[in-house]
């Protein structure tokens, strides 16, 4: 089969979990000898961009489009500007700015992408396309998110293919915006579904979600949760390591990293944790400079500068080397999130999580047996949380295997992408008994 993900980039300038989980599906479908082809949208592809043919291009390139819809007279540019913005170069320095992977300011353009071949970027639209056809003979599209059905009508009516698309983390653009922008982006996603086969959610806790904020059929929604390779992780258990807290994901307010960096400084003021140490990675853009700034400072404050170490390296062997620091990793993400790769990534390599019960993260660790749920996303309850764990080497170990026994069995990226391609499967099915009927 041959499989189009069309997936927007992060740049590589922090972990972003929504690229390297649709990442783990193409190389998991290539191994199962499905020819699949990974075209980015606005900045380069988290990890591994190496992995990405050379003549492939950033389709909708950031700077390009946002520059086009907030001054027009750029509409009119000559092809080498487009040429020179879109390079990989300048999106990868543009994706470290503030605001590059922000939805805040930019209701405008999303409502525009969404309105597909009628918005600003309909020229853009029609390069990709233009390219596809000429470049590829998909047997199915995907597209990694909702934000990206204005693509949909006309991808499925040029290549006459089923479109399928992603559930994952809609609402965290989405709901930071002005409430009457939330709205219009909401009606406007659920008007662009009528375009594609069937969504897939990455979690039930987010089908459920939305299903609601898009007015979705029930039997155009299905749930194939999110996969890792166990190969690609070194289990090794927590006894063997330091009782070190980590924090693996993007550093920022969202996230929840200030409640953490709390509940680590009343862990600290209590007798013996002395040799307990914070390990943050996961990386920042140019919005989180303050934040961090004041992480920093808080630390500082509390004489514990000596005990909070900032991990780089993020990426494949980075990240291995990440997980030999940490006993137990958190991120109290504040509104929760629809998956959270990170948290297999975590318990894969034995490593138990502590989240609140937010999201999707009762589902994960219900499965899994993983990791403690705390109800209430407070310093105080985080930091008691961490501190009964840490003081119980024997519960640490259980968790620590039953998280590697859950992901094996319950997460497993080549059962994962099984359902996957069952659903490619069946969308082509349904496309072709559509065109006989209709040709009779």
């Amino acid at each position: 089969m041959n499989i189009m993900h069309i997936i927007p980039g992060s740049g590589g300038s922090f972990y972003c979990g929504n690229c390297l989980r649709d990442s783990k599906y193409v190389q998991a479908m290539r191994k199962s000898e499905h020819k699949v082809v990974k075209v980015p949208m606005y900045l380069p592809l988290f990890a591994d961009e190496h992995d990405l043919s050379r003549e492939i291009p950033v389709f909708y390139g950031a700077i390009s489009i946002y520059l086009k819809q907030q001054f027009p007279i750029f509409r009119k540019a000559p092809g080498w500007v487009d040429r020179a913005l879109n390079s990989k170069p300048m999106l990868k320095l543009a994706s470290r700015f503030a605001g590059s992977t922000r939805a805040k300011g930019l209701e405008e353009m999303t409502v525009s992408m969404l309105l597909g071949e009628e918005g600003q970027q309909k020229e853009e639209l029609q390069k990709m396309i233009d390219w596809i056809v000429e470049n590829c003979a998909p047997d199915v599209i995907h597209l990694s998110n909702a934000l990206l059905l204005g693509l949909a009508q006309q991808l499925g009516e040029r290549l006459n293919v089923p479109v399928i698309c992603s559930l994952q983390d809609e609402d965290v653009w989405v709901d930071v915006m002005k409430p009457s922008a939330a709205e219009s982006v909401w009606k406007l996603m659920s008007k662009k579904a009528d375009h594609v086969t069937k969504f897939i959610s990455v979690s039930e806790y987010y089908a459920g979600a939305m299903k609601k904020n898009m007015s979705l059929p029930e039997e155009k929604v299905t749930s194939v949760h999110i996969g890792v390779d166990p190969s690609d992780y070194t289990f090794k258990p927590v006894r063997e390591k330091n009782r070190n807290i980590g924090f693996v994901s993007r550093m920022c307010y969202e996230n929840g990293l200030d409640i953490l960096v709390d509940a680590f400084i009343l862990l600290k003021q209590k007798q013996g944790f002395e040799d307990v140490k914070l390990v943050l990675t996961g990386g920042s853009t140019g919005d989180d400079k303050k934040y961090l700034s004041d992480i920093r400072s808080r630390i500082r404050a509390h004489g514990l500068h000596h005990q909070l170490e900032f991990h780089e390296d993020f990426e494949e062997q980075g990240l291995r080397e990440y997980f030999e620091k940490v006993s137990v990793v958190s991120v109290p993400v504040r509104n929760g999130e629809a998956f959270g790769i990170y948290l297999l990534e975590c318990m894969v390599s034995g490593i138990p999580v502590v989240q609140p019960a937010l999201g999707a993260f009762p589902e994960i660790v219900g499965l899994t047996g993983g990791g403690v749920i705390y109800r209430e996303n407070t310093p105080e309850v985080l930091a008691g949380v961490l501190e009964k764990l840490l003081s119980d080497p024997d519960e640490l170990d259980r968790l620590s295997r039953n998280g590697k026994e859950g992901v094996d069995k319950h997460f497993h990226i080549d059962v994962q992408a099984e359902r996957m391609v069952e659903v490619y499967e069946n969308a082509i099915k349904a496309k072709t008994a559509r065109k006989i009927k209709e040709a009779v």
